[in-house]
């Protein structure tokens, strides 16, 4: 049997109707499923809100009642707040909406963008708790929070802000107020600050200030050169930093080193932009005066002596001159070394590097005359002509006189017979310059170029003695590498040329020639990754020397080049393999220990041995067994046993391993000892060692000083033997300073002693230890006074000289001969001019005690007399200043009575009731008064309830009054 259905339609706002849905129709299903009614929602684009329930009649009225239940389970309420305080009321990083939503997590809250409403969307009950909570919120923070606009040109945006938000951060951080400067892309001059009332207003001024400021402001462009911003801006902006300091209403711009801008941009008000210009031109005057720099060459192997050990001497240098200096590299082929710095004192420290040089080396040096006009041409483009005669000459050094001096004379620098060869050169050079100056060029294969120079400039001295023209060859920096430059008298020129010529052409003509070597010797050639190969193949024109392979025991190698230059160095390499079989291995016997010190700083010592004498030096393996060695093995007992580990094997010639191994010998270190008095080896270790560390790196030694608990008086120095002795020296000279010191400090403790009553001794040491500071200055002593807890109060110790000593104690008792004829007068002076007679900071009564030479105490806070005060000193200077302190507190209290009349006629009558009496009637009155036995305090009795409308019912208009108190309204 069908059952009869039926529809009602019911209206709902349409915001209700996705609850009545639910999540993916889930409510609707639940309708169904409990009363068997479907219900009919209208299409959700749709405006009608029209609700369709079809089903059996008697279901259609709980089907209903869940529909509107489920509509009303959900609400939706606005709260109006302004747009600018949303953020304020959400909290930083959302912490007081999350304490909301945390307690009440059904309710969503939507704040919108640009509009005043905040949606609260959830269950009744709980949206209504949100609702109060946000009004709440939004209550406290309209009665504590304000906010401004002000409108500031977008121009001057990035200077409101400040280098990293400087400025703004200041602000913020001050005034406790949040700013809002908008992007440059808004293109908006609107600037907001929120915050405390008044923190926006005083962060409004400043604000309008600093624009107003930046409107009247002058911008000015300084041209400094680049190579100085670094140096302005110092270490880590702390120059700058000083000069911002000094102006700090001055912004200064420096350009990215990236732009290669001189210009330097200062903004700022006028006068102190202009003031900051000056001292920043200042600034560089001095800076380019300090940058003065001039390059001194010196041969390279005195470079590591002008350094000295540890870098002492070059500091050193540096320091006494004030300059800087720069050093090539070990690599480098460079001799120059340059000295930045004011131009006096370049000169200083030029003249004491050169004092170093002539010290060490046996060099001459001469002044020849040349005429000022000349020199350019001489020197020759980019210093080749003035280089080819210093290559010639065993690398002496010519220094021509600045261009534009008018000087005429050249300085050459260098070994005697080189300097008069240099010096005839360039003579001879300016007779041809004056005479004639011809030159051409030739081109030749830059690998050539050793070969056509030869050994030691051999082949081409030949050629300039034979056609008297000089030939100069590019350096290895000029980009032009392949021309040869022939310059001199026109027919000599072309005779040079004609000879050149043919040289190259030979060269050219590349042939391929053998020759027999000895397998044995082949390792010379191909070892060090094949360096004497590449010395021959750099001399000898580019030759290439092949040698068979490893393994194939064939003594037959294979020259490939120029004709000429394949000939030169089969005669090489004979020359080598000769030097090869003649050569010797030598033993040197040095014991283990010493081979580091032989060495030297990575391994230059050894090196240099090598160089000079043409030797091959081989180190034994270290054995680590060796490392404890008897003590008794020093400089080289007799009893020494040497070990495979103690022989160095020198190979060469005989007579040059013979020089190498007096060389090693040398370098061994020597160990003496030095008797030194235990007492003095603190003093000669100084403060953390500086003292012996210092003395090692002066006299390249190591010195050994025995441990304290030792108590030993012996001091071991140990290195060559030169140093050893000049170290000896100087730490016997040491010995004596100290020696000295100790007398002297001896004579110093002078002791002597001095009774003066405890009351005296404040005056005695002064104002901030004035006086005993003047005392201890004048007769260098030092004096003492005892500590509180010491039996004898009253006993003053003084040290020093014997004759200063007691010239201070004859100071000291005259001074406390002068203090006991001083008397102690007590006045009452009313404490209300306490303040005016001391004056700000003191100032009046230091004046007053200095006029009468007094000294006047005024009481503590909380004394039991705050009137007494208490003058001391001669008694008609007491006297004197008794009489002016009284008519100042008779001056002064005119005004302090006239002060407080008026102030008591400008307070209002409730506030001065009971002035008139004394102290106690005012504690009283202020205590109130307490009432007893009232109607209501009676047992079973209670005091009305003012707020129950019971009690106190309200007529008439039912506009509440306002609540007072029982006894009338409350005065403000």
């Amino acid at each position: 049997q069908k059952r009869k259905t039926t529809t009602i339609s019911v209206e709902v706002k349409k915001s209700q109707h996705k609850y009545i849905v639910g999540p993916k129709g889930n409510t609707l299903q639940e309708i169904l499923e409990n009363t068997g009614v479907s219900v009919e929602m209208p299409p959700l684009d749709s405006a009608s809100e029209t609700i369709i329930l079809r089903g059996e009649p008697d279901k259609l009225g709980p089907a209903l009642t869940q529909v509107y239940a489920k509509a009303k389970s959900v609400i939706v309420v606005e709260v109006i707040a302004p747009a600018w305080l949303h953020r304020f009321i959400i909290g930083k990083k959302g912490q007081n909406i999350s304490r909301i939503t945390q307690q009440l997590p059904k309710v969503h809250i939507e704040f919108t963008d640009g509009e005043e409403r905040i949606s609260l969307e959830g269950p009744t009950e709980e949206v209504e708790q949100a609702q109060a909570q946000i009004q709440e919120i939004i209550k406290d923070l309209m009665a504590r929070m304000d906010y401004a606009e002000i409108n500031i040109d977008q121009r001057f945006h990035r200077h409101l802000i400040g280098k990293n938000g400087a400025n703004i951060n200041r602000i913020k951080e001050q005034y406790k107020v949040s700013v809002r400067i908008p992007q440059d892309s808004e293109r908006c001059g609107l600037v907001r600050i929120e915050g405390d009332p008044q923190g926006v207003q005083l962060a409004r001024k400043e604000l309008m200030d600093m624009a107003q400021r930046m409107e009247n402001e002058r911008t000015k462009d300084l041209i400094i050169e680049q190579k100085f911003h670094r140096t302005i801006i110092g270490q880590k902006g702390e120059k700058i930093k000083e000069v911002r300091d000094k102006f700090p209403e001055v912004i200064i711009i420096f350009p990215d080193q990236q732009q290669k801008s001189d210009i330097v941009q200062l903004r700022g008000p006028k006068n102190e932009v202009e003031k900051c210009a000056k001292f920043l031109q200042k600034l560089i005057a001095e800076l380019v005066e300090s940058s003065f720099s001039i390059s001194v060459p010196i041969h390279k192997q005195f470079h590591k002596n002008i350094i000295g050990k540890g870098g002492a001497n070059i500091k050193k240098i540096r320091e006494e001159t004030n300059t800087k200096i720069d050093l090539p590299t070990e690599n480098s082929n460079s001799e120059m070394i340059v000295i930045t710095g004011k131009k006096s004192s370049c000169e200083a420290a030029r003249d004491r590097i050169l004092a170093i040089q002539k010290e060490l080396a046996n060099l001459k040096e001469a002044e020849v005359s040349i005429p000022a006009r000349l020199h350019n041409s001489l020197i020759g483009s980019k210093g080749s002509l003035v280089r080819s005669v210093m290559e010639e000459c065993g690398g002496v050094h010519i220094h021509f006189p600045a261009e534009g001096s008018g000087l005429d004379k050249v300085t050459i620098r260098g070994p005697a017979e080189e300097v008069e060869r240099a010096r005839r050169q360039l003579l001879q050079l300016a007779e041809e310059k004056q005479v004639s100056n011809f030159s051409v060029e030739l081109q030749a294969k830059p690998e050539y170029h050793k070969f056509l120079i030869g050994r030691g400039g051999a082949n081409i001295r030949r050629v300039r003695d034979r056609t008297g023209a000089r030939i100069i060859f590019p350096s290895p920096d000029e980009p032009e590498q392949e021309h040869i430059t022939i310059m001199g008298k026109e027919e000599a020129v072309w005779l040079a040329q004609k000879e050149l010529e043919t040289l190259i052409k030979n060269l050219d003509d590349v042939i391929e020639d053998s020759m027999v070597v000895d397998p044995r010797h082949h390792r010379h050639f191909v070892c060090r990754r094949g360096q004497v190969l590449r010395e021959l193949a750099e001399e000898y024109g580019g030759v290439a020397v092949s040698f068979p392979r490893t393994g194939t025991h064939s003594d037959n190698i294979t020259l490939k080049g120029p004709r000429e230059c394949v000939d030169v160095a089969k005669k090489r390499i004979q020359e080598i393999v000769q030097n090869l079989e003649s050569q010797v291995n030598v033993e040197v016997l040095i014991p283990q220990r010493y081979h580091r010190a032989i060495m030297g700083p990575k391994g230059c010592k050894i090196q240099q041995i090598t160089r000079e004498h043409e030797v091959q030096i081989k180190f034994p393996d270290r054995d680590e067994s060796a490392a404890q060695e008897p003590a008794s093995q020093e400089n080289g007992d007799a009893d020494f046993i040497p070990r495979k580990c103690d022989i160095i094997t020198v190979t060469g010639r005989a007579e040059k391993c013979e020089l190498a191994r007096a060389a090693l010998l040398a370098l061994v270190p020597v160990t003496i000892d030095v008797e030194v008095s235990y007492d003095l080896h603190r003093y000669i270790i100084g403060q953390k060692g500086a003292g012996i560390r210092k003395m090692m790196e002066d006299y390249e030694v190591n010195i050994w000083v025995p441990q304290p608990e030792q108590q030993s008086d012996i001091i071991k120095i140990t290195g060559q033997v030169a140093s050893v002795e000049r170290a000896k020296q100087g730490l016997l000279e040491r010995v004596k300073e100290l020696q000295a010191e100790q007398e002297d400090r001896a004579l110093r403790s002078y002791k002597v002693t001095l009774s003066v009553d405890p009351k005296y001794h404040p005056k005695i040491i002064g104002r901030k230890g004035a006086v005993i500071s003047q005392i201890r200055k004048d007769y260098d002593v030092n004096v003492q006074f005892p500590d509180k807890g010491d039996e004898q109060q009253d006993v003053i110790v003084i040290s020093g000289y014997e004759r200063n000593a007691n010239e201070a104690r004859t100071a000291i008792e005259q001074l406390v001969a002068a203090l006991q004829d001083m008397v102690s007068e007590d006045i009452r002076l009313d404490r209300r001019v306490h303040a005016r007679i001391i004056g700000a900071r003191g100032k009046a009564i230091r004046k007053l005690m200095e006029e009468f030479k007094v000294d006047i105490r005024f009481p503590q806070p909380g004394s039991e007399d705050p009137s007494k005060v208490t003058i001391t000193g001669l008694p008609e200077n007491v006297d004197n200043a008794i009489d002016h302190l009284l008519n100042l507190e008779e001056e002064y209290m005119l005004s302090v009575t006239e002060t407080e009349t008026m102030a008591a006629y400008m307070k209002p009558p409730s506030k001065t009731m009971g002035s008139g009496g004394n102290d106690e009637d005012n504690k009283a009155l202020a205590k109130g008064f307490v009432v007893r036995d009232a109607p209501w305090n009676a047992q079973g009795n209670k005091a009305p309830d003012m707020s129950s409308a019971e009690e106190f019912p309200t007529f008439g208009s039912g506009i509440a009054p306002k609540q007072t108190s029982a006894w009338g309204p409350k005065k403000c």
